[in-house]
This record gives C-alpha cells, structure tokens and sequence, in this order.
C-alpha cells in the first residue's frame, strides 16, 4: 500500500456515520487530514466527526441544496477542501423488472446517482482553488458486472462508474483526478438479511477497513477515470476495461472521448 500524506488538508466524506464511510473518515484522519462528516444521521456523524477532530454535518445528499450548502461550509469552517468521498448509498430494495415502487426507485436513484453528480458539481470550483484535488466514488463490483439480485441497484452503480470515467476525462487536465472505488460485498448494515445467507455458506466479505485502506491506494495511485476493484484477500487495483467495436471493424480505446459530430 502506497503512502499518504494529508497533512494540512482537508477531506469532505458523505455516508460518514457508520460502515464505510466512518472507516474511511478514521482513516483520512490517521494520514493528517481534517475530515467533515456528512450524513442523514446527524448523532452518527457527530460521533464519527467527535472521534476523528472533524466537523459534522446533517444533511440529506439527495437533496440538491446539500451539497453546495455543505461544500461552503467545509470552506469556511477548515479553510479549504481536498479530498471528497461519495460514498453515501442505500440498496434497491425491490425487484425493478415485473413491479416498481416509484417513490423508492426516486430515493434510491437521488441517493446513489444524483447525490454523486451534485457533490462532484458542488466540489470542482473548490478543488480548483486549491489548484487540483481528488474525488473517489463509492461504486460497486454492480457497476461493473450485474448482479441479478438487485437490478436497480446495479442501474445505479453502473451510472456512477461511467460518470467517474467521464468526470475523469473531463477534469484531468485541471489536476482533479475523479475516479470510482469498486468494493465487492462489504460487511455493512447494506447487506441486511443477506449478511446471515453469506454468514451461512462461508462467504467471505470485506470489512470497511479493507475498503478504507483500497482508499488509500486510491489517493495514492489512482488516476483519472479509473474504476478500483478490491475482493476479500486481494489487493486493489485499478480495472482494465476493454474496448468497443469502432468505424470499419476497428476497436477504440476504452476511454476514447468522443467529439461532437
């Protein structure tokens, strides 16, 4: 694991009250960085925040004024910001192919999607004033494969990957590097009942620091547009995506940008 220092800066993290993301505030805050915590839980971010020297912040991410709201605070409060965790999700829930419940879909989709658009949207213009920055996605190995179990959620994941690798392309040459972090199953209150399903067969899972130190690669060695992979006693790593099919039969680079027509 590549080494990281923080020091003096400063690190936004959504989700950051329990599971993942309180493992990755811990962890910013261990490598020097100052960390506000963002979540729905306004007493669980401020235990992780109380733990760690940060700030927290109660917000609802799937609300387009959060973002913006919480950036600008960030900025004023520690003075500038960094580093930024989109790690807040939740599960489908529902099948999503024969019966849909409309206002769940909507949730899931604000909180999974439009969360991340929103905080890369509110998080840019302060990253630029700091000369460049870095922000990681909380993904899915369902952003990269499907997983039947849960289609909506692998629509969601799949978004966020191919926005991640998009972002990525687009912010590069301003020193931003966004990238998506692809963590198989994760021991988290996410899995619900299925924890005691993988539990029963052996299964083996990560824990949230596993996925913490995956981060750290990350901060460390990522580059722009990539989508990092990390599985129960394997090391993270950046995923090859193949090609597509181009113009006479040829095959474009995985992350070709397409000009306007």
């Amino acid at each position: 694991m590549s080494a990281v220092d923080l020091t003096g800066q400063v690190a936004l993290v959504t989700g950051g009250a329990g599971g993942i993301g309180a493992a990755v505030a811990r962890r910013l805050a261990k490598l020097g960085a100052r960390v506000a915590v963002l979540d729905l839980d306004a007493a669980g971010a401020q235990r992780v925040a109380s733990a760690v020297g940060g700030i927290a912040v109660a917000g609802d991410v799937a609300d387009p004024a959060t973002m913006p709201a919480v950036v600008a605070r960030v900025e004023s409060e520690l003075g500038r910001l960094d580093v930024v965790l989109l790690n807040a999700g939740i599960g489908g829930g529902q099948s999503g192919v024969d019966a849909l419940d409309v206002d769940r879909y909507r949730r899931l989709v604000g909180v999974n999607v439009d969360h991340v658009v929103y905080g890369v949207c509110a998080a840019v213009p302060a990253l630029r004033r700091q000369g460049g920055g870095k922000i990681v996605i909380t993904a899915s190995l369902a952003g990269l494969t499907a997983m039947s179990s849960d289609p909506l959620y692998t629509l969601t994941k799949h978004a966020v990957v191919g926005y991640a690798r998009a972002a990525g392309a687009a912010l590069a040459g301003e020193g931003i590097t966004v990238s998506a972090l692809c963590p198989g199953f994760v021991d988290t209150l996410l899995l619900g009942a299925a924890k005691e399903e993988f539990d029963a067969v052996g299964f083996p899972l990560l824990t949230p620091s596993d996925v913490a130190e995956a981060l750290q690669s990350v901060l460390a060695d990522g580059q722009p547009g990539e989508a990092w992979t990390i599985q129960p006693g394997g090391r993270a790593s950046a995923y090859r995506f193949r090609g597509v099919p181009g113009v006479g039969g040829g095959q474009l680079p995985p992350d070709v940008v397409l000009g306007r027509v």
